[in-house]
């Protein structure tokens, strides 16, 4: 999670703009941000149209896999148990999250400069964070389904009401409101007077905090706290969650122990590149020699990867989902067929 991404070298950002009297970055010596420029891939003048055809193909594709989840899994009846009514909200979390990030990057590859205001930063920022956060604690809620489903399998309904998939989620979406809130409350009340160029392609919070004219200490201390109270209480609790399912599966037979394997395959495939891909990019943002651009296009592959591929795995990975699917399908194309005789009955 990119709380945790600060770079410590803040004479970094003079690269681009001192702190200076102009028009352009609407800054001055004695004046405070009033907007920000996101730099984005700017210099990346070439390659810049064909980066936004694989970001706007990527997005499509995530709007659209995930908006084909959420339909089905309301629609379908017989989608209708608390790992489905998980899943659409997992889709519906990860369909917010690239969408508070996507259309401003794919903005800046159509405009020569791309600005946004001093509170849509911090309200990118905070959207941004909080629906991470919800979607890691929507597959914690995930997985302890699984854990009830498989290791209490007799009183799995009972456990599983609606009332407790409401409340587990609604859980979720609190802890991703909450998380947030110390970093972003202490980001507001530092002063940034110049430069301001956020060097990423949203406001990213360890570049926006590179550019405070002031101490960054504390802010580092509480966002990497944050960070890790988010992530390692998703983490752990999956873990437990996981290392119980295990101990009740080497207690069943072979076949029971595939079938309860193949529940949690696609989901166990989601929390893996989820977690891998958080780490991967928290090194990236460790090795010093690593240019502004690679540090983006890391970032973004981050962000898109897994509301990309949660629709890819749960689809090949679940038979039920996959089956409702085709009769979306066939109920669709029967529609369509059958649109064309009743034009001609009424005419």
């Amino acid at each position: 999670m990119e709380l945790l991404m600060s770079e410590s070298p803040r004479d970094a950002n003079q690269l681009f703009f001192s702190p200076r009297s102009s028009s352009i970055n609407g800054t001055s010596e004695h004046a405070d941000v009033t907007f920000f420029i996101i730099q984005g891939l700017a210099n990346l003048t070439e390659n810049k149209m064909i980066f936004f055809t694989i970001l706007l193909l990527v997005y499509i594709i995530i709007l659209g896999g995930n908006g084909l989840i959420i339909f089905v899994t309301l629609t379908d009846p017989k989608l209708f148990s608390p790992m489905y009514f998980f899943l659409h909200n997992l889709s519906f979390v990860d369909v917010l999250f690239t969408t508070s990030i996507m259309p401003n990057m794919l903005a800046g590859f159509l405009v020569d400069q791309l600005t946004i205001s001093y509170s849509g930063c911090f309200l990118q920022m905070y959207f941004f964070i909080g629906l991470s956060v919800t979607g890691r604690a929507i597959l914690t809620v995930m997985a302890y389904d699984r854990y009830v489903a498989i290791c209490n399998p007799l009183r799995y309904t009972a456990i599983m009401t609606r009332p407790v998939q409401v409340l587990l989620v609604v859980g979720a979406w609190g802890f991703g409101a909450l998380c947030p809130l110390p970093a972003i409350t202490m980001a507001l009340q530092q002063r940034y007077c110049g430069p301001n160029v956020v060097r990423h392609g949203w406001c990213d919070p360890s570049s926006v905090r590179r550019l405070v004219c002031g101490d960054t200490s504390a802010d580092n201390i509480v966002s990497l706290t944050s960070a890790l109270v988010a992530l390692l209480t998703t983490g752990v609790l999956i873990l437990t969650s996981y290392v119980l399912i295990s101990v009740a599966m080497s207690r069943m037979g072979v076949a029971q122990r595939l079938k309860a394997l193949g529940t949690c395959t696609a989901h166990l495939t989601v929390v893996s590149f989820s977690y891998s891909a958080a780490s991967f990019i928290y090194i990236s943002y460790r090795v010093g020699n690593v240019s502004a651009e690679v540090r983006i296009i890391v970032s973004v592959l981050y962000s898109a990867l897994t509301p990309f591929l949660n629709p890819i795995i749960y689809s090949l990975r679940n038979k039920e989902l996959r089956e409702a699917i085709r009769r979306i399908g066939t109920r669709f194309r029967l529609a369509v067929m059958s649109a064309p005789k009743n034009i001609q009955t009424m005419t």
